[in-house]
C-alpha cells in the first residue's frame, strides 16, 4: 500500500439505496485519484450488481483481503460477505440493515487500527440498522460507543457557503428545551471553536449563536432560556476573548443574510440548523462530526429509496466530503 496518500475507508451504507452507486461515480470521475486510496467495506456481489446495471464497464474492481493490500489508483474492495440474498433498489430490509452494519464495524475495527485515516459513512437506514443492533440511533453515536469515546462531539454541517452546527441531533422537538443546558452548551461551543481552529485553520473564529424560542425569547416575553443559559454562555466566551455572538432570531438572521458575517452558526434544533443548511448548499452539504480524534464524514443525505437504483443519484455532496476529509487531515498535521 502506498504511505503517502490518506486511505479512505467506507462503509457501504444501505445497499439498497444510492450509496453504492455514489461511491462508484464519485471514483470513475476521479476524485480519489487526487486525494487517496479508497476502501470500500461491501458485499462484491452488492457492488458487482450495480456495476451491471449502470453499465459501469469501465470500473476495475480490486478485491482484497485486508486493508494493507489497498493500491492508490485501484476500486479497493474488502468483501464483507459471501452469503446469498437479493439485492432490491429501494426496499427497506433487514439483510440490508445487517451489512450495512456489518460493514461500519468492519471500517471502525480499521480505524481503531490506524489502517485508514478517514471514515467515509454512506447513507443507512437506521430502522433497519436498528433491528440488528438494539438502541442504535445514528453513525455517531455508535462510533463513540466502539471506539470507547466518553468525550462529546458536535455534528457539524458544511459547505462553501456555510457551516452550521447543532446543539442537540435527533431529538423529538417537545424535548429539545430540556437538553439545553449550561454544561453542554458551553461544551458544545468549546468544540465548535477548537474545531474551526484546528480542522479548518481559522485562528481566530466567528461563532453566531441562535435562540431557542421565536424572536430569541422577545426579552423573555416567549421563553427563558436565551436569558438564563444562552445569553450568560455567550458573555462568558466573548470575555475570554472568543468572538461568539447572539442569540440570534434564526427567521431573522438567515433571512437577512447574517450568516455570511460568520465562520459558523450553532443551532439549538436539528431542523432549526439544517433546514437553512440544505436549502443554501444545493445538494453539496457535508456532515462531519466535529470534537472526535479521527475524522468522519459523510454525504449529507439519506439512503434515497426513491431514486434508488435508477442512476439519478448525484455524488457532489459525497465527492465535496472527502475534499473536506483531506484538508482536514492536513489541517490537523499542520495544527499538532
Amino acid at each position: 500500500m502506498v504511505s503517502d496518500k490518506i486511505v479512505f475507508g467506507i462503509s457501504c451504507g444501505d445497499f439498497n439505496g444510492v450509496g453504492i452507486e455514489i461511491i462508484i461515480k464519485a471514483f470513475l470521475d476521479g476524485q480519489f485519484l487526487h486525494y487517496g486510496i479508497p476502501v470500500l467495506y461491501a458485499p462484491l456481489t452488492v457492488v458487482n450488481f450495480y456495476k451491471k446495471l449502470f453499465g459501469y464497464n469501465q470500473l476495475s474492481l480490486n478485491v482484497i483481503a485486508k486493508t494493507q493490500d489497498a493500491i492508490q489508483n485501484k476500486f479497493n474492495i474488502i468483501n464483507i460477505s459471501d452469503s446469498e440474498f437479493i439485492v432490491e433498489p429501494g426496499q427497506a430490509n433487514i439483510i440490508s440493515g445487517k451489512l450495512a452494519l456489518d460493514s461500519l464495524d468492519c471500517a471502525i475495527r480499521d480505524l481503531k487500527q490506524n489502517l485508514i485515516d478517514v471514515l467515509v459513512t454512506l447513507p443507512i437506514n437506521k430502522q433497519t440498522v436498528a433491528l440488528n443492533q438494539h438502541n442504535f440511533v445514528g453513525h455517531t453515536e455508535y462510533l463513540l460507543q466502539k471506539l470507547d469515546l466518553n468525550s462529546n462531539c458536535l455534528m457539524f454541517l458544511c459547505s462553501n457557503k456555510i457551516k452550521v452546527a447543532t446543539l442537540t441531533n435527533h431529538l423529538p422537538i417537545s424535548k429539545v428545551a430540556k437538553n439545553i443546558n449550561y454544561k453542554i452548551l458551553r461544551e458544545k461551543i468549546k468544540i465548535l471553536l477548537e474545531s474551526l481552529k484546528k480542522d479548518f485553520s481559522i485562528p481566530m473564529p466567528k461563532v453566531a449563536i441562535l435562540g431557542l424560542n421565536p424572536h430569541a425569547g422577545d426579552s423573555g416575553l416567549i421563553g427563558s432560556e436565551e436569558a438564563r443559559i444562552i445569553l450568560p454562555i455567550i458573555r462568558e466566551f466573548f470575555e475570554l476573548g472568543n468572538l461568539v455572538y447572539g442569540p440570534y432570531s434564526s427567521d431573522a438572521f438567515f433571512g437577512s443574510g447574517s450568516y455570511k458575517s460568520f465562520d459558523a452558526v450553532l443551532g439549538m434544533y436539528h431542523d432549526q440548523s439544517l433546514i437553512p443548511f440544505k436549502f443554501l448548499s444545493f445538494g453539496g452539504g457535508i456532515n462531519f462530526t466535529a470534537g472526535l480524534p479521527v475524522i468522519r464524514v459523510s454525504p449529507d443525505h439519506g439512503v434515497a429509496y426513491d431514486i434508488a437504483g435508477l442512476g439519478k443519484a448525484d455524488p457532489n455532496s459525497l465527492i465535496e466530503s472527502i475534499a473536506l476529509a483531506k484538508k482536514i487531515y492536513y489541517n490537523r498535521l499542520s495544527y499538532s
